[in-house]
């Protein structure tokens, strides 16, 4: 732990902060769960309590001039070098630990299951709050005391 930063020292009755790397992975909406599962193989995502934890962004746009002699150029009938192509993509971002072997195991799952021969991942270094835990606290803010409870569950990023 990086114990000269001031947020090592950060502590409150709400919680504390601590250090980690977060991965943003650009990929296809749809291999978002593939991803995150075969991540999950080598690293559980914890966040507190709960498991798997990312975050996806909304669909947007990712764009490209593929090369003569790149992927794009060798496998796709008819395609013109220096097109430029455009595609949907999503943003996940995941936290680990602040540990180069956890992060080779994360990395050498995302690059074997991700679909792009040159995956688009960003490593930060972050900090995360952690809260001070408790499944019965009374704040009426908490969605079990607020009475809108969850929102509602989405089963895909491409319905």
């Amino acid at each position: 732990m990086p114990e000269d930063h001031p947020l090592s020292r950060y502590r409150s009755s709400s919680g504390r902060f601590e250090p980690v790397w977060t991965l943003e992975i650009q990929t296809v909406p749809e291999d978002v769960d593939r991803i995150l599962d075969a991540v999950t193989e080598v690293y559980p995502l914890r966040y507190g309590t709960y498991e798997r934890n990312a975050s996806v962004s909304g669909v947007g746009m990712e764009t490209a001039r593929p090369p003569a002699g790149s992927t794009t150029a060798t496998h796709v009938e008819g395609f013109a070098p220096g097109s430029i192509e455009t595609y949907p993509v999503v943003e996940v971002k995941i936290t680990i630990e602040r540990d180069l072997e956890t992060l080779s195991l994360v990395m050498d799952a995302i690059l074997y299951v991700h679909h792009y021969e040159e995956p688009v991942i960003f490593v930060r270094e972050d900090w995360v709050s952690r809260s001070a835990y408790d499944p019965n606290n009374d704040n009426p803010n908490r969605w079990w005391n607020n009475g809108r409870g969850l929102p509602g569950r989405i089963s895909s990023l491409t319905d």
